[in-house]
């Protein structure tokens, strides 16, 4: 075989230099310029939602003062008083004041009720019915009735036949007979002055429009809003918006939705083809450019040496991949002096490396890869090996001497390395890395025992804390089954209704003796061994899959325990599992209506984590949520990266200053300087501050002066069961009832 010419060699050697920039050139325009279109498309789109979800809301404020107006047509009347209350006239009600609000104003039931608020007048559809059949949704208006007859005792109706105000009404959402309704509730008076009547006699006339496909049809066409209507689940289509209905009182009605406009999507189907033709265009000119550059370049890459390299190597990295480490460790292990030498494997993961490569995009993963692979290999001394294993996967081969003092101080090195910042994309991206330790200092020792054992060592590194190194003992194959028969166990537990148990650690204000709130915490007894503690099964619950449920049952202990306490803030913890399903916000609505708690009372608590991960689904539930008035908090604030970076971006509530800077907590100490930092930011955003696990009086002292809201700790009460906790509410509750003691809510 003739060699290549040097002139041809380095004719190759221009090509490639001179096709290298012009292809980065070609990558970086069309990625720039896509993502600067699809950005500019999502929020026209985000901004078009704005707007529709502001004047839906409008129109049903518009609606609940519709009805009263259309109610005043009859019920300012003299004739009405005449023929209702002076002399009942059965015939003249159904013409004037029933079938007649159907036929002009298309109100879908009607009632009168008299001085004692029972119905003696009915009508449903059009047509008059028993005014006892009317009887079984009275109990569905009684909290509108009773109020407006409170308005009138207080004055309202002498202010109207004063000329002073209007006439008294009350409107609200309600849900009448198990129907999501619109529902007012106004007086019939006289409109000449010439008829009185006693406070409290008059009779009130009850409207009732349902807020049905009929009626979202006439919305529909009557605002333009394309496709909507009400349900009392939440749509799960991207294509439509969603806004919960709420009445008065907090208390979740029903959904409003409708097909959304999507500006910004029309716009990007019509620029992408232009594009894609563009990018096509200049991607056959590059395909032109590769193609020539194949053909001279077709002789070296059937060389051997290049096949033998690509075979044991990794093509992103360079490093060597899984086979050669594999071959490499074999050999080690069959030529290690016995007594003389050890030789360890450090099977290392990447922590949060997903929440980069989802964030940033896949391109960026893969040069966070690179970059590691590069951090690493300052590490390697001669005659060890670093590889990559696969994916977010890498491993080191390192012969030492016996110990394991050797192979640890290696890994605490590359702990802290991997922590500080990768520059990416302009952006700056944070990971771990969580490591498991193997050894072996006997020929005998078989090479997949050892990768198997570090690769148990890894998984325990990674589900006790990460970013830390742990060597494998064999003690970990037995908590590696006892994490199997906890699964099991939590599994039989959620079937069953005698296991698991909600209890509430209480939350107190600034005068540390009034319990404003309570967390609601899992608690799972096990008939053989006790209490289980959840440092054990919430990790197992989240890797199993099992957290849904787990959280799904606490939740509804949480509202069924708020519903009985109306005005005290129950907060719960929520994984980032749940907010990733899009069901999850209807299920929570859903148990809210079910219990009757009303949603200012709830409060969320989400780690920074869900943040990280940049997911749509939970931003749209979190919005949802507080759009609805359930409140959010930031749990186990200032342990991670991002907290700060995030907390103008996503609707926070609340930080809760995690534990671990509350135990440090001394006179002049650094850590009361982060956390007088932390509470003046939050303060800034106008975001309250909860500080948790206070234990000590030095430490609340401390807190206090720095201007946290909230406090929760075991020096203040530890968790407790739901029955205390209503004994300390009833106490509470009776000792503000005592003459000269102030009410506590």
């Amino acid at each position: 075989m003739t060699s290549t010419p040097p002139r041809q060699r380095t004719s190759w050697r221009s090509s490639i230099a001179l096709l290298i920039p012009v292809a980065v050139c070609l990558i970086a325009t069309a990625t720039v310029s896509l993502g600067f279109v699809v950005w500019s498309a999502q929020g026209e789109d985000q901004r078009s939602l704005a707007h529709e979800t502001a004047l839906a809301r409008h129109i049903i404020e518009l609606q609940l003062q519709r009805i009263p107006h259309d109610q005043q047509s009859v019920t300012i009347w003299d004739d009405a008083i005449t023929h209702t209350k002076l002399s009942f006239d059965q015939t003249w009600i159904e013409n004037n004041l029933g079938v007649w609000m159907h036929e002009f104003f298309r109100h879908d039931e009607v009632a009168i009720l008299d001085d004692k608020d029972r119905p003696i007048y009915a009508m449903a559809a059009a047509a008059t019915i028993p005014a006892a059949e009317f009887e079984a949704r009275l109990g569905d208006i009684k909290p509108l009735v009773a109020e407006l007859r409170r308005l009138i005792s207080g004055g309202a109706l002498t202010a109207f036949e004063s000329g002073r105000a209007e006439a008294p009404f009350i409107s609200d959402l309600a849900i009448v007979g198990g129907v999501p309704s619109l529902v007012s509730v106004e007086p019939i008076v006289s409109d000449s002055g010439a008829i009185t009547q006693a406070r409290g006699t008059e009779y009130l006339h009850v409207s009732i429009v349902h807020l049905d496909a009929a009626y979202a049809s006439r919305l529909s066409d009557e605002y333009f809003i394309a496709g909507a209507r009400f349900s009392r689940r939440g749509g799960d289509a991207t294509d439509r918006a969603v806004m919960p209905l709420t009445n008065a009182a907090g208390r979740f009605v029903t959904f409003f939705d409708w097909q959304r406009e999507t500006p910004g999507a029309m716009m990007l189907r019509q620029t992408l083809p232009v594009m894609a033709i563009g990018f096509l265009v200049a991607g056959i000119v590059a395909l032109a450019l590769v193609d020539q550059l194949r053909r001279k370049s077709h002789a070296l890459e059937m060389g051997r040496a290049d096949a033998e390299h690509l075979a044991y190597h990794d093509p992103l990295t360079n490093l060597p991949n899984r086979a050669h480490f594999e071959t490499a460790l074999a050999r080690s292990l069959a030529h290690v002096p016995r007594g003389e030498r050890t030789v360890s494997v450090l099977m290392m993961d990447l922590d949060r490396f997903k929440q980069v490569n989802d964030t940033l995009g896949h391109q960026a993963g893969d040069d966070l890869i690179a970059a590691v692979g590069q951090r690493l290999a300052q590490f390697i001394a001669p005659g060890d090996m670093l590889a990559r294993l696969g994916g977010d996967e890498f491993g080191i081969l390192t012969t030492h001497t016996p110990g394991i003092s050797e192979p640890m101080s290696l890994s605490h090195r590359i702990v802290e390395a991997i922590g500080k910042p990768f520059r990416v994309f302009g952006s700056e991206a944070f990971v771990g890395v969580s490591i498991g330790i193997a050894t072996a200092e006997s020929a005998e020792a078989d090479w997949r025992e050892m990768l198997r054992k570090a690769d148990i060592a890894l998984y325990e590194a990674k589900t006790t804390g990460r970013n830390r190194a742990v060597v494998f003992e064999e003690s970990m194959n037995e908590l590696l089954q006892n994490r199997h028969t906890i699964e099991a166990e939590l599994r039989d537990a959620l079937r069953r209704t005698d296991r698991l148990s909600v209890d509430f650690q209480p939350l107190f204000g600034p005068d540390r003796t009034r319990i404003i709130g309570a967390e609601a915490l899992a608690r799972w007894y096990h008939p053989a061994i006790g209490q289980v503690s959840p440092v054990h099964f919430i990790p197992v619950a989240e890797q199993s899959g099992l957290i849904g449920a787990l959280g799904e049952l606490v939740l509804r202990r949480a509202c069924e325990f708020g519903a009985r306490w109306p005005g005290t803030m129950i907060a719960v913890n929520v994984s980032p599992v749940q907010l990733r399903d899009a069901g999850f916000p209807a299920r929570v609505f859903a148990l809210l209506a079910e219990t009757g708690m009303r949603a200012a009372d709830l409060e969320l608590e989400i780690t920074e984590g869900i943040l990280l991960e940049d997911s749509g689904t939970a931003t749209d539930a979190l919005r949802m949520f507080r759009a609805a008035g359930i409140r959010i908090a930031l749990d186990d604030f200032g342990t991670g990266y991002s907290s700060l970076n995030y907390l103008k971006r996503y609707p926070v509530d609340r930080i809760k200053i995690d534990r671990s800077f509350v135990t440090q907590l001394a006179g002049g100490s650094v850590p009361v300087a982060i956390v007088e930092a932390m509470v003046r930011l939050a303060h800034a955003l106008n975001i309250e501050v909860t500080a948790e696990g206070v234990e000590t009086p030095e430490q609340l002292e401390i807190l206090l002066r720095l201007g946290c809201n909230v406090f929760q700790g075991y020096l203040l009460s530890p968790p407790i069961t739901a029955a205390a906790l209503e004994s300390l509410f009833e106490a509470e509750r009776q000792a503000a009832q005592r003459p000269g003691q102030s009410r506590v809510a």
